[in-house]
């Protein structure tokens, strides 16, 4: 267990020390030349040209500061210190955020230097934030351990969470090791076809699952909670019911508890809108409509069933 204190020392703070954090921001530098870093693996120089995910080698951020709506475990009293990245590796056709994550475009120009980046974290600790929330990192991780690099030599010491639709590719996740200290991963989809028609890529579930196997293994399924009850180290997997069951709650349940641990903390999420395109894919006409109370059952009692319900967050109510 950490020691005792107000605000106990995350651990990539010991690889600053040894020199390992830098060791690991040039080995993620290195992968933008023939970019890989997530399961699109492009192989875009993103020193020079743009990736599939719409952005190169510096980071692009759309906004940043505590927020206060997350599970309460990340958000605590004072806020998580969340910095939204601009642009995404996927294109769900439901994204509440979409203007952030599929309109490159518009950040066009906007992009924020290392020191910059590392000024923005800096910042969220001296406002009080419980963490700092890297939101849709995929694409940018050496950008955001590049930052972290820099703010950690300034006093940079809180919790690292990484709130990742999972789509992620598992060496730069073991990259990672060390550096992120919460995991917050999606799981959207327990079968592929739904994950090509709703998100755009056809291999989602076997990605998914392989990036949350890397997560586990990293930090096992033990949740280790501040005193004011703030998560500083842990699990958290987050998932969407979606209408008409697309999201096969049941069947990535039991797919954590089989392989992973009935352990692992779920955040159950009733908060899925027709947002975006949601409303005219015709392949898939429920997605025009929130989701029925019923369905919000069938997925609470799954999860009661299925997990033993150490760390559950169930949030929300059908609308």
């Amino acid at each position: 267990m950490p020691s005792s204190g107000r605000t106990p020392r995350a651990s990539y703070v010991a690889l600053e020390r040894s020199g390992e954090l830098e060791e690991r921001a040039r080995r993620l530098d290195e992968g933008l030349a023939e970019c890989s870093l997530c399961p699109r693996a492009c192989r875009a120089d993103r020193r020079r040209e743009l990736g599939v995910c719409g952005t190169a080698a510096e980071a692009v951020v759309a906004s940043f500061g505590p927020h206060f709506s997350e599970e309460p475990v990340i958000s605590g009293r004072r806020g998580s210190g969340t910095v939204f990245l601009a642009n995404c590796n996927l294109s769900c056709c439901f994204c509440q955020n979409h203007d952030i994550s599929q309109h490159p475009a518009a950040f066009v120009g906007r992009a924020v230097s290392a020191e910059g980046l590392a000024a923005m974290f800096i910042e969220l600790q001296d406002r009080g934030c419980h963490n700092i929330n890297w939101v849709s990192p995929s694409h940018q991780v050496p950008q955001l351990v590049r930052a972290l690099s820099i703010a950690v030599r300034r006093g940079l010491t809180i919790p690292i969470v990484y709130n990742t639709n999972a789509y992620d590719a598992v060496p730069t996740l073991e990259l990672l090791e060390g550096i992120v200290d919460v995991w917050m991963p999606d799981l959207k989809y327990a079968e592929a076809e739904v994950g090509a028609g709703l998100s755009g890529v056809s291999d989602y579930p076997q990605r998914a699952r392989a990036a949350l196997t890397e997560m586990y293994r990293q930090v096992g399924d033990d949740f280790d909670l501040a005193p004011d009850g703030a998560l500083r180290r842990g699990l958290l997997v987050r998932v969407l019911v979606l209408p008409g069951d697309l999201a096969g709650v049941e069947h990535s349940l039991e797919w954590m508890a089989d392989h992973l641990s009935p352990r692992v903390a779920i955040s159950l999420l009733a908060q899925y809108r027709p947002a975006h395109r949601a409303a005219g894919t015709t392949s898939f006409p429920e997605l025009a409509r929130p989701i029925t109370g019923g369905e919000w059952h069938a997925a609470v009692t799954a999860l009661e069933r299925i997990m033993e319900g150490n760390h559950h967050h169930v949030q929300g109510t059908p609308a």
